[in-house]
């Protein structure tokens, strides 16, 4: 095998689309679901290269955070106009394409970078994007790109199924190692959707790849992942949404620090030291965010520094970190628990840290489930 630190040439779908298969798409009129992500190697708008090629796009769709990836999370995006194409929103009056809304087209091509966590919402927009394709009769092709945490880890529990929502759209673990391509292929088979899809795959991935082992340059898919070493610890660090703490949201690192008005960073960090997290280390810090929770308050609290990623298992650090705050400052600590419950996929998981049980021992329960996802995502894979 090459060395790891050698970087890999990786075409992604779109690429592979342009220079090898666009006589499939000559005589069709074509949707795109995207957003900035959707570029050639060389950074190219995939629908602005389709457009100068040939192809006819007659129209464009976009996920949560709008066709510039610019909206903040959960704001509503409506449908308008961009680059000279209707939008069609799917973050605001509906979140699954309409048949009206495919009504002027034949094949929806889906060309966005993900980054491999259950709850981001393009999984969810993923699998409606396939009933909907199903149902109304149209064609879906999958422009795949890399999962940029690897192919190879599975973390978290598997989804309850009475958690579904649009931050856990089927019955997976919370980091589940494949790519969207691979993920349509999962959904369509052990879902039964019976869409029409054709996944366009990556030349060059391979499963064991981080994003930065690849030739490929990180374009923000949503604001707040603004690098891709963001996603190192979004798995994680991310359940702190369903508490009262900030995770960073309106300042420049989201999703890499904790904190709250009440916290003490030092003391936080002493304590988060003491418990040896494998491939973190923590370190006061201090910020005052410009939006979202404490907005204009001064907050204290940690940042999280990866110091080896192939030994970090960031949702029990995501854990470790909330049982360790809810130990620290009880009187402090509150729950959104709803919101948890639905982003780490078990409403047992906020009963076994209030019962102190340790983390690992939480954990430990997800193995069975994480077995028989393994299995079944193998069905799916298209990189070795």
């Amino acid at each position: 095998m090459r060395g790891m630190n050698e970087v890999a040439h990786v075409s992604t779908g779109l690429d592979v689309l342009v220079t090898e298969q666009l006589d499939a798409l000559r005589h069709a009129r074509v949707g795109v679901l995207t957003n900035p992500t959707g570029v050639t190697t060389d950074l190219r708008q995939n629908f602005l290269v389709l457009r100068e090629r040939g192809v006819n796009i007659a129209a464009l769709f976009s996920p949560e955070h709008g066709i510039a990836a610019s909206a903040r999370e959960g704001e509503r995006v409506t449908s308008g106009m961009y680059a000279g194409l209707p939008v069609f929103s799917l973050y605001g009056e509906t979140r699954k394409p309409t048949c009206e809304m495919l009504g002027n087209v034949d094949v929806l091509l889906f060309d966005l970078q993900d980054v491999g966590v259950r709850f981001y919402t393009y999984t969810a927009t993923l699998g409606l994007a396939l009933e909907a394709c199903a149902e109304c009769g149209k064609r879906l092709i999958v422009l795949d790109r890399p999962n940029p945490i690897t192919g190879m880890r599975v973390e978290g529990p598997l989804l309850d199924p009475a958690l579904q929502s649009f931050v856990g759209y089927t019955s997976i673990p919370l980091r589940y190692g494949l790519t969207l391509g691979e993920l349509a292929q999962f959904y369509n088979r052990t879902l039964n959707i019976g869409a029409d899809l054709q996944v366009i795959a990556m030349h060059g991935w391979r499963r064991e790849l981080w994003f930065d082992h690849t030739d490929l340059i990180w374009v923000p898919p949503s604001p707040n992942i603004p690098h891709f070493t963001t996603t190192l610890v979004y798995p994680g660090t991310c359940l702190v949404e369903g508490t009262n703490l900030s995770l960073g949201r309106g300042t420049q690192l989201p999703f890499e620090v904790v904190a709250a008005p009440w916290v003490d960073g030092d003391a936080l960090a002493e304590e988060l030291n003491a418990l040896n997290v494998a491939g973190v280390r923590f370190r006061a810090c201090a910020f005052t965010p410009s939006a979202n929770k404490f907005a204009n308050e001064p907050c204290f609290g940690v940042q999280v520094h990866v110091t080896d990623r192939d030994g970090l298992w960031p949702v029990a650090m995501g854990l470790q970190i909330i049982s360790t705050l809810r130990k620290m400052y009880p009187a402090q600590f509150a729950w959104r628990a709803e919101h948890f419950d639905r982003l780490v996929g078990d409403a047992s998981v906020r009963g076994h840290i209030e019962r102190g049980e340790s983390i690992a021992h939480i954990t430990s329960q997800w193995a069975v489930g994480q077995q028989a996802f393994q299995t079944q995502r193998q069905a799916a894979w298209l990189y070795e």
